[in-house]
């Protein structure tokens, strides 16, 4: 059956292999972003590669009037899956030498921008026969760890958000899966370390860690499951990786 895919922060990292997964599988989607011209491109490559429609939507999510009248724009149109994707970490510091700005660029991105969009768009997968919610979290959910306080909090939060909407949601049939993924190869330790291409080098040297595609491939699978099956909380990592604080690098492992 032929859905419409709302997935945000589209433009790169998992969210642009999770548009690339839906598309090939002959979905409409709805891809946002902050980046208007890779919100272009990847709309053009995928309506000319897969023939299907994609709707872009222009925003940042941290914004709750900019994502309101984002979604007004869909005029009502059912959505039968939605897939939280906007996210980011900001620095990696100990809480007493945090930056405030990296404070509230996490907590408004991953946990109020979520919130905002999900409340938005809930009247449109209320509209579904086959409601959907991904919430995509980290391994940083199940486990804090040394600098990484106010990130882990947030997807602390994700993690407590997702349980409670999945009870919230239970009288509408609305699926909510939380996907918490581990060290994953994409712009995510780049943006940590703020445009740092060495220092985001190093975090996955001499591991072979996820990609993002993996993940891609997980949110189709639980996307096909029969409509009596839901997976409510999956974490995922490498081989290297156990959880967010115990890694080994190849050159550690015992032969």
């Amino acid at each position: 059956m032929k859905k419409t895919i709302l997935i945000t922060g589209a433009t790169s990292g998992f969210g642009k292999a999770i548009a690339e997964k839906f598309a090939s599988e002959k979905h409409d989607l709805i891809i946002t972003g902050r980046r208007s011209n890779l919100l272009k491109a990847l709309q053009q490559e995928l309506q000319t590669t897969y023939g299907i429609i994609v709707t872009t939507l222009n925003f940042d999510i941290r914004d709750k009037e900019a994502v309101k009248a984002a979604v007004a724009t869909l005029k009502e149109q059912p959505i039968d899956i939605l897939v939280n994707n906007a996210g980011l970490a900001a620095g990696l510091a100990t809480i007493d030498e945090g930056a405030l700005d990296d404070w509230d660029c996490m907590i408004d991105t991953n946990l109020k921008g979520l919130l905002y969009i999900t409340k938005s768009v809930i009247p449109l997968l209320k509209k579904s026969t086959c409601p959907h919610i991904f919430n995509i979290g980290s391994t940083a959910a199940k486990m804090s760890y040394k600098n990484g306080n106010v990130y882990c909090a947030t997807k602390h939060a994700v993690d407590a958000l997702s349980q409670a909407m999945r009870i919230d949601l239970l009288p509408f049939s609305i699926k909510v899966t939380a996907i918490h993924p581990g060290m994953a190869e994409t712009e995510f330790s780049l943006v940590r370390f703020k445009g740092d291409a060495t220092k985001a080098k190093q975090v996955y040297e001499d591991i072979m860690p996820l990609q993002a595609a993996d993940i891609a491939h997980i949110v189709s699978y639980s996307a096909a499951l029969p409509a009596h099956v839901c997976i409510n909380d999956l974490t995922v990592t490498c081989t290297n990786q156990a959880n967010a604080v115990y890694t080994l690098r190849n050159k550690e492992l015992q032969k």
